[in-house]
């Protein structure tokens, strides 16, 4: 088996070093050594290491000494810490300095082999990660679309190809999973990024108000057009145009919408002109558009029309890998925002937000953590910290080490927290809608299937 990944053993017991030395070395990886934390330090300044695994107990400079140099020299560099002196205390203290996880010795070589893999596993991804981000450019890395799972990587990825093309993009979803953010990344990474990017939500207008903000209208076509206006499809000529919620969209739009693919022209209300338009778009939609289309809530030519290419951003419970790295992406943004010098979270906490579903996915998560580092007065976030959010949003302590209640469906998991997080809002829906990270219009349509099933 052949492997480029490179593993840096510190350990100063010779036949403990050379007994890892052969076993790591015959997984099919690379393996240097150092026999005290101070010549670990000198070769993470020589070489990049894909891993480091270090005893925490050494003569000279101690593991955690080292650690704490190492994350300033290489920060991206993953650090697992052995111990022969196993402990609450010495397993959170490693992991606050930035280790990314801990053994105890005498080692199980199962488990190391598993820890080994899932480390060097997460920095060929987040290597790869930052690769794409490249690719796409400076204006895409700022969108802060986070994510290291195969699952976003691969989004990525297919956002990278279709960027730069000029087709036609549906981006599907459920609500929090940054679909706006995806099309953010396509236009400005596309060769329209120097034109107009218009954005309108589809659920937010009545029928007759989306034809006006699309199309326009001319003066006197209604009821207060007091002077003619330019539509959204007129102010994105040349650039791009972001169709959110589409499926809201009543069918007497799509069939306008459709036209417009189509034939590539706009009528404004009110008037005859044929206005010729040169417009990139893409929507988005939180419902499954194949399942409308069976219930006859919308058309299937529209469908394939906006499907040209499909784009799928993954709710958060299926990429549970991501939920660090966000939720200190979160943490570091607020507390600097709040002028806050809070550095990270504790074991316990983490372990909490992976188990918790989050039905409002990313922006659930973003709208947690900025609660959290508002109440906090600590370091290093808490449990504490968190209960109190984790009870507004679904008393977390239903869940059990796997992230799941006692057999219970998705839906009704997501019924519940929704209840739940209404109740805690004392009723108040706009206030529940905030905590969940959903739109008002989105909550009030869940409720009612809620009360057409009981």
């Amino acid at each position: 088996m052949k492997s480029n990944q490179s593993i840096l053993v510190v350990d100063d017991d010779v036949a403990h070093r050379i007994m890892l030395k052969k076993l790591i070395g015959s997984w099919g990886y690379d393996i240097s050594e150092a026999e005290d934390g101070s010549i670990a330090i000198s070769e993470v300044r020589a070489r990049a290491f894909d891993l480091i695994l270090m005893d925490i107990r050494m003569l000279n400079v101690s593991g955690i000494e080292a650690l704490e140099q190492i994350k300033i020299i290489n920060p991206a560099i993953p650090v697992i810490i052995m111990t022969a002196y196993a402990s609450v205390e010495t397993a959170v203290h490693a992991l606050k300095k930035g280790a990314y996880d801990y053994l105890t010795k005498p080692l199980d070589f199962d488990e190391l082999k598993i820890a080994i893999a899932r480390a060097t596993e997460h920095t060929r991804l987040k290597r790869e990660n930052e690769y794409l981000k490249e690719r796409l450019g400076e204006r895409f890395d700022r969108q802060s679309i986070i994510g290291q799972s195969k699952a976003m990587v691969k989004l990525l990825d297919n956002v990278s190809q279709v960027a730069s093309t000029e087709a036609t993009v549906l981006i599907t979803g459920d609500s929090g999973t940054g679909k706006e953010m995806i099309a953010n990344a396509l236009h400005y990474n596309s060769q329209r990024s120097e034109a107009p990017f218009i954005k309108i939500n589809c659920a937010a207008l009545s029928e007759t108000l989306l034809e006006s903000e699309l199309f326009g209208h001319e003066k006197g076509a209604f009821t207060g057009a007091d002077r003619k206006r330019e539509g959204k499809f007129r102010q994105a000529d040349g650039g791009s145009i972001f169709l959110d919620e589409i499926s809201e969209m009543s069918p007497a739009m799509q069939v306008k919408l459709l036209r417009v693919l189509q034939e590539r022209e706009i009528t404004r209300v009110g008037g005859s002109e044929v206005i010729k338009i040169n417009v990139r778009v893409i929507a988005a939609s939180n419902k499954d558009l194949k399942k409308e289309i069976a219930k006859g809530r919308f058309r299937e030519d529209l469908f394939y029309r906006l499907n040209v290419v499909a784009l799928h951003a993954p709710p958060l419970r299926e990429r549970k890998e991501d939920i660090p790295i966000l939720a200190q992406h979160f943490l570091n943004l607020f507390a600097d925002r709040n002028s806050k010098s809070i550095k990270g979270f504790t074991p316990q906490a983490m372990e909490k937000l992976i188990k918790y579903p989050w039905p409002g996915n990313v922006r659930e998560l973003m709208n947690a953590v900025e609660r959290a580092v508002v109440l906090s007065r600590t370091e290093y976030l808490d449990v504490d910290e968190l209960a109190l959010l984790m009870a507004d949003n679904a008393s977390a302590e239903k869940y059990d080490q796997n992230g799941l209640t006692e057999n219970v469906p998705l839906t009704e998991m997501e019924k519940r927290t929704i209840l739940e997080t209404l109740n805690a809002a004392g009723g108040n829906k706009s206030e529940a809608a905030r905590r969940l990270g959903i739109t008002r219009k989105t909550l009030r349509a869940k409720l009612e299937k809620y009360e057409g099933a009981s």
